[in-house]
């Protein structure tokens, strides 16, 4: 069971990181480079994180070691949906997937926008990502199918 609490600022440039895991790769390729989280389209997801007013983000801790992370922001990304809906990036260290933190950690996620008075939060995921079927459950549905993605909604109202 994993501890859920807010990311300290100190921990912030671990988003870089979660970012990083967050890259779904396809089975039997290779891994990105890390540089690849310098490129406009992604740096956008963690720099100044903490600086707007629609960033949120939620840290899941086990035995004092931070193995996941879901934060918010608004921004005109993969996941952009309109200006008062914040996207959503979720991610976890590769020995903690599959064990139900994400769902508790998107749960609190959820809870938290809707405590905050959002209408919805929305999110970008591969058509080849098994979590888009995660997603579904926890109440996204598709609201653009796209060549490669699905831009994923959840009403909070």
């Amino acid at each position: 069971m994993a501890e859920i609490r807010p990311l300290k600022p100190e921990e912030i440039p671990l988003l870089e990181e979660f970012l990083y895991q967050a890259i779904f790769i396809p089975q039997g390729l290779a891994s990105l480079p890390r540089s690849i989280l310098k490129e406009p389209e992604l740096e956008m997801y963690i720099k100044d994180f903490g600086q707007q007013p629609d960033d949120w983000a939620l840290a899941a801790e086990v035995n004092g070691q931070l193995v996941g992370a879901v934060w918010v922001r608004i921004m005109k990304d993969y996941g952009y949906f309109d200006d008062q809906t914040p996207s959503l990036s979720i991610s976890f260290l590769p020995d903690f997937r599959g064990q139900g933190l994400g769902q508790q950690l998107m749960m609190a996620m959820l809870d938290l926008l809707k405590a905050k008075g959002y209408p919805s939060v929305s999110l970008s995921v591969s058509k080849d990502n098994p979590a888009a079927r995660f997603y579904q459950r926890l109440g996204f549905v598709t609201v653009e199918e796209r060549e490669e993605d699905y831009l994923m909604l959840c009403r909070l109202k």
